[in-house]
C-alpha cells in the first residue's frame, strides 16, 4: 500500500487510497490478467483500496465482505464464513509455522533511458504514444508469462500444473525516488491461482514463484523490444547500442537522444556504479583478489540499498514537466534537441 499503491511517497494518516493517489496525480491502479474471472474481477477496472486490503493484505476474495455477510445471514457460524473467503491456506498458519506468507510479486516495467527522455522531454502526442506503447509492451510481457511460464505448485512441489492465468494490480508511477520523472508501471502478480482437483473442483493454489522470479529479466527484455519497437514505428525512430557496464551486452537507446539528456535520466545508476566501485575496492583490499559473480551480486545489491534515497513527496506529471523546463538555458538547450531530433527524424 505505501510502496506501490501510491507511488514512492508516504500517503497522510487516516486519508483514503484513492484521495492520496488523487492528491498526488497518481491514477489508481488498474487489474489487469486472465485470471480475474475466479474471483469476480474485471480487467482494466479499478483497484480498490479495500479489494488490496483483503487480496494482498489477507490472502481472501476481493469481495469478501460480501460473501461473508452472505453465509452469515444464512446462520453460518463467523469462522466458517471466513473461512469460505479464503484463496487458499490462512496467513495466520503461515506464520505459526515461522514461515513469511508470499501474498504477490512485484514485476516492474520501465522504459529505457532515452525512451524516458522523450516521454518527459516531448510533445503530448509522443507522450501519448509512448505511454501507449509502454502499456502495449505491458501487456505482452504479461501475456508471455502466462502462455509460457507461470506453473501452479502443490503437494509441496510434487504436482504442477501450467495456470494461463493470472491476477495482477498493475500501479502507474510517473518519477523516481528522486523527484525525476521516470514513467514505469508495478504489476503485483497475486500469488494465487485456481487449478481443477483430481474431482474436477476449481481449488486455489500457489504460483511456482522460484519459476517466475527465473523469467524476470526475459519479461523485462521482451517489453523492452516490444516497446522500442512501437516507439521506432510509430514516430519513425532508429536505435543505437550504448554500453551501460564495461564488458556487458550494451543496451539499445533511441538514436540522435544527447548522452547528457540520458546521463540526467539515470542519476540513480551513476550512484549505484560510484558506490559498487568503492565497495569492490574494499572487497579485492579485504581479500586480495576481485570478486567473482556471486560477490559482485552481493555487492550491487549493497551498493543499491546504500545508496537508495528515503520517500519524498510524490508529484503531479504535469508539475513534475513544469520542474525540468523551469530553468532558461535548460528549457533551451532542451527545445534544440527536439527541434534537431525531430528533422533527424523526417529527413534520415
Amino acid at each position: 500500500m505505501r510502496g506501490v499503491a501510491f507511488g514512492d511517497g508516504r500517503r497522510p494518516v487516516g486519508q483514503s487510497l484513492k484521495a492520496a493517489q488523487e492528491m498526488a496525480g497518481l491514477p489508481p491502479g488498474r487489474w489487469l490478467g486472465r485470471g480475474l474471472d475466479a474471483p469476480g474481477l474485471t480487467e482494466g477496472s479499478e483497484v480498490s483500496e479495500r479489494q488490496m486490503e483483503l487480496l494482498f493484505g489477507q490472502g481472501r476474495h476481493p469481495d469478501a465482505d460480501r460473501i461473508e455477510r452472505h453465509l452469515l445471514d444464512d446462520g453460518a457460524d463467523p469462522a466458517t464464513a471466513r473461512r469460505a473467503t479464503l484463496l487458499r491456506q490462512p496467513l495466520e498458519e503461515i506464520e505459526a509455522r515461522k514461515q513469511t506468507p508470499l501474498i504477490a510479486l512485484d514485476f516492474t516495467f520501465r522504459p529505457q533511458a532515452s525512451l524516458i527522455v522523450l516521454w518527459a522531454l516531448g510533445d503530448a502526442k509522443t507522450r501519448r504514444i509512448n505511454e501507449r506503447a509502454h502499456e502495449r509492451a505491458i501487456a505482452r510481457a504479461l501475456r508471455w508469462l502466462e502462455d509460457e511460464v507461470a506453473q501452479t505448485r502443490w503437494a509441496s512441489g510434487r504436482g504442477r500444473a501450467k495456470t494461463p492465468a493470472l491476477v495482477v494490480a498493475a500501479f502507474r508511477h510517473f518519477d523516481n525516488r528522486d523527484g525525476f520523472p521516470l514513467l514505469h508501471d508495478h504489476c503485483l502478480i497475486l500469488n494465487r491461482v485456481q487449478r481443477l482437483d483430481d474431482d474436477g473442483e476449481p481449488v486455489w493454489g500457489a504460483l511456482d514463484t522460484r519459476r517466475l522470479y527465473r523469467h524476470v529479466v526475459a519479461a523485462g527484455t521482451l517489453y523492452t523490444l516490444a516497446m522500442t519497437t512501437e516507439m521506432c514505428e510509430e514516430l519513425g525512430l532508429a536505435t543505437v547500442p550504448r554500453e551501460v557496464t564495461p564488458g556487458l551486452r550494451p543496451v539499445m537507446e533511441i538514436a540522435s537522444v544527447d548522452s547528457e539528456l540520458i546521463d540526467w535520466s539515470s542519476t540513480r545508476r551513476q550512484r549505484i556504479e560510484d558506490a559498487l566501485e568503492g565497495l569492490t575496492y574494499k572487497y579485492a583490499q579485504d581479500h586480495g583478489r576481485l570478486p567473482g559473480e556471486k560477490a559482485q551480486h552481493g555487492l550491487g545489491w549493497w551498493a543499491a540499498q546504500d545508496t537508495r534515497p528515503e520517500k519524498k513527496t510524490t508529484r503531479p506529471l504535469k508539475q513534475l514537466r513544469s520542474m525540468i523546463s523551469s530553468a532558461g538555458s535548460w528549457r533551451r538547450w532542451c527545445r534544440v534537441w527536439w527541434r534537431e531530433l525531430r528533422t533527424a527524424r523526417y529527413t534520415s
